[in-house]
């Protein structure tokens, strides 16, 4: 079995050209012979006929003297004459298996005053040898008739057929050197791709195939730089998320490490021992809420995530979040202003939640004492829209583009306050699962706008 791209390609192009060489030297010899005979045949009749001509003008008495002596000095004919009575005049020439060139019955289809053609009587196996024409010649009362065929010498048609044969054969060395060199300008940037797959195979995501075509192997290549970038993207992705999820664990396990320690000596006041294990308990809360936000989004990218449909009152979930954050903006004094019109939706309720739960979470904390939040709630046709708006601290056009990224954190001076940066990668999921959209616009010092919308097939307003 040929493993070579290369090989087959080139023995597969050699064998179309051998085939068709094959196929064509038949046809080539049979239209070269069919084109010579008709020329020949042609060329005989207005040979023959000018014969004729000049024996009725010239009143000929020795018509056999007169064809003989007209062999001698045409080197490309024979002509050969026969009497009223069918009987030859001058020497009937043989053909290669000694048989007579002319029968009697041409002979006597020419006497009877018919021009003899043998093209017109089927296929003629050798068309330099076998061709003639006969013509009818009239001198006084008596009818003659006059053949002609070529004095083509074996030679001579050898010349012929090699002539074709080389000339095919020039096809066939010239096409096969084109072969080679086409063959190599096609394979060449699959062997490219191949290099660059195994450096791929092997973890160098830094490569490039550099192709001119722009064929099917142009956009193969195209399709390979673009699966390696998104690979690379993929790998740096996968790097950063270790290097995260190790430092967020391993920062509140060095806090509970230190002071269990710390709590292990009889000399700490009660006080400072109570204080040592409120900070263990709040690390180790952030650490489970880390553990369940990990688990949570590596539920919702997997396949198999449960998504339970019902219907139920979209306002009426806003406004128990309100309700559940209500201790923490009443102690800021924030003006929470709501716009919940009464509708129905049916979705994942605990999923949109925990999208509620984060959004209007992340308002109030990074809303300054004395600020606004703004909730309002749009039904459309075919959609519905949730607004969540503050004048809180705002983010940077370049934070807006990175807020969704696994453990990204717009204030990373305050690390600890501002959670483990999973909570809107897991809403940006959640409204993937539900088909739907989120926006953000911002404005550092000037408050953030979230918007929502997630289409639903069936909903109405309550009366």
């Amino acid at each position: 079995m040929i493993k070579s791209l290369y090989l087959r390609v080139v023995l597969t192009f050699l064998a179309v050209v051998v085939v068709s060489v094959s196929v064509a030297f038949p046809l080539a010899t049979l239209f070269f012979r069919s084109l010579i005979t008709s020329e020949f045949q042609d060329e005989m009749l207005t040979i023959g006929s000018q014969i004729v001509k000049l024996s009725e003008d010239m009143q000929v008495r020795q018509l056999d003297t007169f064809v003989t002596e007209s062999n001698r000095f045409n080197e490309n004919y024979i002509f050969t004459l026969f009497n009223e009575n069918g009987e030859p005049m001058t020497v009937v020439s043989l053909n290669k298996n000694g048989v007579p060139r002319i029968n009697a019955a041409e002979v006597a289809f020419v006497l009877k005053g018919s021009v003899f053609k043998s093209l017109d009587y089927g296929m003629i196996r050798d068309p330099l040898s076998d061709m003639k024409v006969g013509i009818p010649l009239k001198v006084g009362d008596k009818t003659f008739a006059l053949f002609i065929h070529p004095n083509l010498s074996e030679a001579t048609r050898r010349q012929v057929q090699t002539a074709i044969i080389t000339v095919l054969v020039i096809v066939l060395v010239v096409g096969s050197l084109l072969i080679l060199v086409a063959s190599r300008y096609l394979v060449n940037p699959l062997n490219k791709l191949t290099l660059a797959t195994q450096r791929l195979a092997r973890g160098n995501f830094n490569v490039h195939v550099t192709v001119k075509q722009k064929d099917e192997l142009g956009q193969l290549a195209d399709s390979f730089n673009h699966m390696a970038g998104e690979l690379k993207q993929l790998e740096q992705m996968r790097q950063d998320f270790v290097s995260n999820v190790s430092h967020e664990f391993q920062t509140p396990l060095t806090s509970i490490r230190g002071f269990s320690k710390a709590l292990r000596g009889s000399e700490i006041e009660e006080s400072e021992r109570l204080r040592y294990l409120e900070i263990i308990e709040r690390e180790s809360d952030r650490l489970s809420r880390l553990s369940d936000n990990l688990l949570k989004l590596a539920s919702l990218e997997s396949e198999h995530h449960p998504f339970h449909r019902t219907t139920f009152d979209l306002d009426e979930q806003l406004r128990r979040i309100v309700v559940f954050y209500e201790p923490l903006w009443s102690e800021k004094q924030l003006d929470m202003d709501l716009s919940l019109p009464r509708v129905k939706i049916s979705a994942d309720a605990d999923q949109l939640n925990q999208v509620w739960m984060n959004l209007i979470g992340n308002a109030v904390k990074f809303t300054p004492a004395g600020g606004h939040i703004f909730i309002k709630l749009v039904p459309l046709r075919d959609r519905v829209q949730v607004w969540i708006q503050d004048n809180g601290i705002g983010m940077s056009e370049e934070d807006q583009g990175r807020i969704f990224e696994r453990f990204f954190k717009v204030d990373q001076a305050r690390q600890r306050d501002t959670g483990s940066g999973l909570g809107l990668a897991i809403v940006r999921k959640i409204i993937d699962l539900h088909q739907g959209t989120i926006e953000v616009q911002s404005q550092e010092g000037k408050g953030s706008q979230f918007l929502v919308t997630i289409p639903i097939l069936t909903y109405q307003l309550k009366k």
